[in-house]
């Protein structure tokens, strides 16, 4: 398979630049895989849609500020020409560093942009000083290790004073304080992702409530969405792809009730691509089953994967050629989804992170 063959043509007026003042209210594309029907809800009929006994497995990762914004302090910085009048600028222009993983002791690997003139040795600030990173070692595209030191109080507290939120690429605005709250999950727990999960992000308390009150169980997993969720595919054919790890955890509650719904042969209902990896991983692994534990999946979806624990999918709609258009493509058929996507476009569908979605059954 080719990167075209995932390909489908959009306005850029159809991408979401910002979330529903309600987000149960988003338009809901209601997919059923056999018979291939298409039916136009919106979120708040999930409860009514799904049946007693499924179980819904929701993604607790919760996003922090991990958006760095400041300027490079010249210390190590790669000299110019002392004729050159704009040298001093230069040596502390303004840097972006996106922290992406952290690695334990207060370093962290994270993508710094420009990062072509950034070397080892040199110290990033930002917030006044407040916190300073020193570039430890460099990576591919952009990547370095980095050590972070805060000037008061905890890295992690001066991460959450001067950060920002990571808003996607696609989303052409700078972020707002609300962002803070629209861009989470009102489930969000465990603090360590650099993207929201966001097919969760239409579920409110009260969905959640109607959900139990109708006997529809739900169970938490983490897995901490990376950069990698946004990282193009840059082969011909797909397949020689490898996605960037990312780290989930399975706890023993999650192994219970998810084992269980197998067994008694209920459905198991993922919200959001991140779920579906993170489960399928697992159960390539232990031959079909969950088992509780934590680690790192690399797992890239296309068709022709073998799906062994979820039988439904809440997902909202993905960028041209991306892996998660892969997996969902997997998942329901390449055909089928790119009709689905037509008619979204034709319908004018809000696309991508704060945008609208769909429930495939």
């Amino acid at each position: 398979m080719r990167q075209e063959d995932f390909n489908y043509s959009l306005a850029e007026d159809l991408i979401a630049q910002h979330p529903l003042a309600e987000r149960e209210r988003a338009r809901m594309m209601l997919l059923e895989r056999v018979g291939g029907a298409i039916e136009e809800r919106i979120f708040a009929d999930l409860p009514a849609i799904l049946r007693a006994g499924d179980l819904v497995v929701l993604n607790n990762t919760k996003v922090f500020p991990a958006r760095l914004l400041g300027h490079r302090q010249g210390a190590r910085a790669q000299r110019i020409s002392p004729r050159n009048p704009a040298a001093r600028k230069f040596l502390t222009a303004e840097i972006e560093l996106l922290l992406t993983r952290d690695q334990g002791g207060e370093v962290w690997r994270g993508l710094v942009h420009p990062g072509r003139k950034i070397a080892v040795g040199e110290r990033l600030v930002f917030g006044d000083g407040e916190l300073e990173a020193e570039v430890m070692a460099r990576g591919a595209y952009g990547e370095r290790l980095v050590r972070l030191k805060a000037q008061r109080g905890s890295v992690e507290e001066a991460v959450e004073r001067v950060g920002h939120v990571p808003l996607p690429p696609y989303i052409r605005r700078e972020d707002e304080a609300r962002d803070r709250a629209t861009y989470q999950t009102v489930y969000a727990k465990r603090r360590g992702a650099v993207a929201a999960p966001t097919a969760g992000l239409h579920f409110t308390e009260r969905v959640l409530e109607r959900l139990r009150e109708r006997g529809i169980i739900t169970a938490e997993i983490t897995l901490h969405v990376g950069p990698g969720t946004f990282q193009p595919v840059r082969v011909d054919p797909i397949e020689k792809h490898v996605m960037e790890a990312e780290e989930f955890e399975v706890s023993h509650d999650a192994e219970e009730a998810i084992n269980r719904a197998l067994e008694e042969k209920r459905r198991v209902i993922a919200v959001g691509t991140t779920v579906v990896r993170a489960l399928e991983h697992v159960a390539g692994h232990c031959g079909g089953c969950i088992e509780a534990g934590r680690g790192e999946t690399r797992l890239f979806i296309y068709p022709g994967f073998r799906f062994r624990v979820v039988s439904g999918l809440i997902t909202n709609f993905h960028l041209p050629k991306s892996t998660l258009l892969m997996l969902v493509s997997a998942f329901a058929g390449r055909e089928f989804i790119l009709r689905a996507y037509a008619r979204a476009v034709q319908q004018k569908y809000r696309f991508y992170s704060y945008g609208d979605c769909m429930l495939i059954l």
